[in-house]
């Protein structure tokens, strides 16, 4: 591997069934809905020395298809959907290393909260947190916050710019020496160094300063997943992880380089921006025994469970359409990434609506079916072809598909020099190497903006 670079693993982690079909396979867990489900799956993940374990949410029960959430329910698409800020909670609380971070939408949340909330958590974990930012993507969650529809994507963005902006000002209204908590004098902390907002913008008006002090990292680590012009340009200004999704390396390759570059041009290090693609091993004794465990898991998937699932993630009700005929061109969708690959495939596959529903319920991103050692021969070249500074693992079915990877990949990995034998440090910033971000920083990523 050229440059001695290292490899980051995180893990994507539904607060609920894992996937379309992942809970009818026959090792799946069937304790989502109790707290020890999550605590395993933490330790399982610091065993392997993961990163982080990255939970996402939606705000509702997908009516994507057909315009009803019977699809959704009957198949598990998209639902259930627990509350992922507890999850992590008890997430950091099972560990000591193992970095935590949930979803939470600007479209529906306040900036102070979300700051209390996750400077909080950053605290209590010895500054583990992150924040994965969305603006959300289906109109089902609209409708459940006073919304007949989404509003426009540039619309979103611009409310997620601000949003960002509060937040990170709320987490630097303390200074990182404001508590003294000197009891020979009574001094508890320097109220010179906290500081009001005083914030009044398009979208919130907001005084401050925050009640929390400034978290141990600085700022939580902010992840994003945007793939639109407006994702990526709002990415490459604040994440420090893309969490993104290709169907073949050259696209995977063009989008690293294009935000590697906007990073570029916001004046960012674009080597403290960690571009994690999904990626969802199946791990067999070779590839034939592999190939055999991936038939079987598709063969869970109905055609409108991957439809349902589809559907949801685009937010386009597909039964307009002639389900043995191609899919149409559609013009405003939901998660634009994942369109994007299923055009791709269907494309060069020559697919019909009904078999991309089969195809995109028991999909498994990034091709490493095989072996450990084939698994690992992917990841390597994805990061020696710049695609990718490590993988969002995704499993089949949990814990078991994630045991698959501490036990069978992390040691190829390792054997090869391309992953950590131990954690570099306490905190996710530290781990996933990143800086700490000054007290101030907003201050220059919306410099540019104001310009």
């Amino acid at each position: 591997m050229s440059g001695g670079r290292r490899i980051h693993l995180a893990a994507f982690l539904n607060a609920g069934v894992q996937g379309t079909a992942g809970w009818r396979h026959p090792d799946a867990s069937d304790a989502f809905l109790t707290a020890g489900h999550y605590a395993h799956i933490a330790r399982v993940l610091e065993r392997g020395l993961f990163d982080l374990a990255f939970v996402p949410d939606a705000l509702s029960v997908p009516r994507s298809l057909g315009g009803t959430f019977d699809p959704a329910v009957r198949w598990g698409s998209g639902t259930p959907r627990l509350d992922p800020v507890p999850v992590i909670t008890i997430m950091a609380a099972a560990t000591t290393r193992l970095g935590v971070a949930a979803t939470v939408s600007t479209g529906y949340h306040e900036p102070y909260n979300l700051a209390r909330e996750f400077a909080t958590i950053d605290h209590l974990s010895g500054g583990r947190a992150g924040w994965n930012v969305v603006t959300s993507f289906q109109d089902a969650e609209a409708q459940n916050f006073g919304q007949r529809s989404l509003p426009p994507r540039t619309e979103r963005y611009a409310r997620a710019e601000e949003f960002l902006e509060v937040v990170t000002r709320l987490w630097d209204s303390w200074g990182d020496d404001t508590i003294l908590a000197d009891r020979t004098s009574g001094v508890f902390g320097t109220p010179e160094s906290v500081e009001s907002l005083d914030h009044r913008g398009e979208h919130f008006a907001v005084q401050g300063p925050l009640s929390v002090p400034r978290p141990p990292q600085g700022y939580p680590v902010v992840i994003q997943a945007g793939a639109s012009e407006s994702g990526r340009d709002f990415a490459a200004r604040w994440a420090d992880v893309i969490f993104c999704s290709h169907e073949s390396l050259d696209s995977a390759v063009a989008f690293a380089s294009d935000i590697r570059d906007r990073a570029d041009a916001h004046d960012r290090d674009p080597s403290q921006l960690k571009i994690l693609p999904a990626a969802t091993p199946v791990v067999g004794r070779d590839a034939k025994d592999a190939l055999a465990k991936h038939d079987a898991f598709a063969d869970l998937v109905s055609v409108e469970a991957g439809l349902s699932r589809l559907a949801y993630h685009v937010n386009v009700d597909l039964t307009a359409y002639d389900v043995d005929g191609p899919l149409p061109p559609l013009e405003e969708v939901g998660v634009e990434g994942h369109y994007r690959e299923v055009v791709e495939f269907a494309e060069r596959e020559g697919l019909t609506i009904g078999e991309i529903g089969r195809w995109y319920g028991a999909r498994t991103e990034g091709s490493m079916i095989g072996s450990a050692s084939d698994i690992v021969d992917t990841m390597e070249q994805w990061v020696d072809a710049g695609a990718a500074d490590g993988f969002m693992v995704q499993a089949t079915h949990v814990p078991g598909a994630f045991e698959d990877v501490v036990d069978q990949v992390v040691p190829e990995l390792q054997r090869r020099g391309l992953f950590r034998t131990e954690y570099e440090g306490d905190t996710l910033r530290e781990n996933l190497g990143l800086r700490r971000p000054e007290r101030g920083e907003w201050r220059h990523r919306r410099a540019k903006d104001r310009a």
